[in-house]
């Protein structure tokens, strides 16, 4: 059989549900999710096979009106994910919709030449009629060639959206091994699991004014992996956030991330946290680097 391979942009307004919709794609979890807004910063790229297509998944962050140095390198990392699309995938959340970031996203969808899919996500929880209604309005503003109603958490619906995806892939070499679910380093994830943790477990009290930097990363002669981390962060009055009560909070968080990435990875991990107070860190272009996102004036 001809091999097939493409790209497919999946953009939305933050907390649409991009992340967790790209990990039913692929099958596993590769992007980040949280139930905080814009935690998706590298376009962090997740691989999904469908027989013989292969289709390059680009999650990009969330598009909303950048004010700082940081948001500006985030929505210009999503346009560009958009820019070689063989398919531009819009997720919306019917419930809380956030029209003041989608109607501009539409705006800026009207023109482009890509194929567009609607992805009307949460159908686990939204009534029919006022669903159908919201497919209606943007279809109206925007030439989506298809639309899908999904549940990106239960994965109702998602192998059709998948299967269509696949059939608009052009003919094309594989870009990536079979066995390759992400384009991330193990450096680069395993930084995001480590953040990931942090929000979750630190929610409204930081700010997302925090990094996680990656130091180094050792294969141990023993088979196990030594990682270690610098959490970063802008204010001396969040180390005691961070840390807790005698080290229990980052401790937590250590634990929670050493073990889902020892899932992730199929090895031992031996992880090590420290806090580093850094009020510039969001104007240093090495951070920036060191994430994956890249440097914007």
């Amino acid at each position: 059989m001809t091999q097939h391979c493409g790209v497919v942009a999946v953009i939305g307004a933050p907390n649409a549900g991009k992340s967790t919709l790209v990990n039913q794609l692929v099958g596993q979890k590769v992007a980040i999710t949280s139930a905080k807004a814009q935690t998706t910063r590298a376009r962090l790229l997740g691989i999904a096979l469908h027989d013989e297509v292969q289709m390059i998944l680009v999650d990009t962050p969330g598009i909303f009106a950048p004010k700082r140095r940081l948001d500006r390198a985030m929505v210009s990392a999503a346009w560009e994910g958009a820019v070689a699309a063989d398919a531009v995938l819009l997720v919306v959340d019917p419930v809380k919709q956030r029209r003041h970031e989608l109607m501009p996203l539409l705006e800026q969808l009207k023109d482009r030449k890509e194929r567009k899919i609607l992805v009307l996500n949460k159908v686990d929880v939204s009534k029919k009629e006022p669903l159908l209604e919201l497919a209606q309005e943007l279809t109206g503003e925007v030439d989506f060639g298809e639309v899908f109603f999904v549940s990106a958490l239960t994965g109702d619906g998602v192998p059709e959206l998948k299967a269509q995806l696949a059939s608009m892939m052009p003919e094309g070499r594989w870009h990536y091994p079979e066995d390759q679910v992400s384009d991330a380093s193990e450096r680069l994830l395993a930084t995001e699991v480590t953040r990931e943790q942090l929000y979750q477990q630190l929610h409204d009290e930081l700010p997302y004014d925090a990094a996680v930097r990656p130091e180094s990363y050792t294969q141990r002669p023993d088979g196990s992996v030594e990682i270690r981390q610098q959490i970063v962060i802008a204010r001396d009055s969040q180390k005691p956030i961070v840390l807790g009560k005698r080290g229990a909070r980052i401790k937590e968080i250590g634990e929670a991330a050493r073990k889902e990435l020892s899932e992730i990875l199929g090895q031992k991990v031996h992880l090590f946290l420290h806090v580093k107070v850094d009020e510039k860190w969001a104007e240093n272009r090495e951070i920036y680097e060191e994430i994956g996102l890249d440097w914007v004036k």
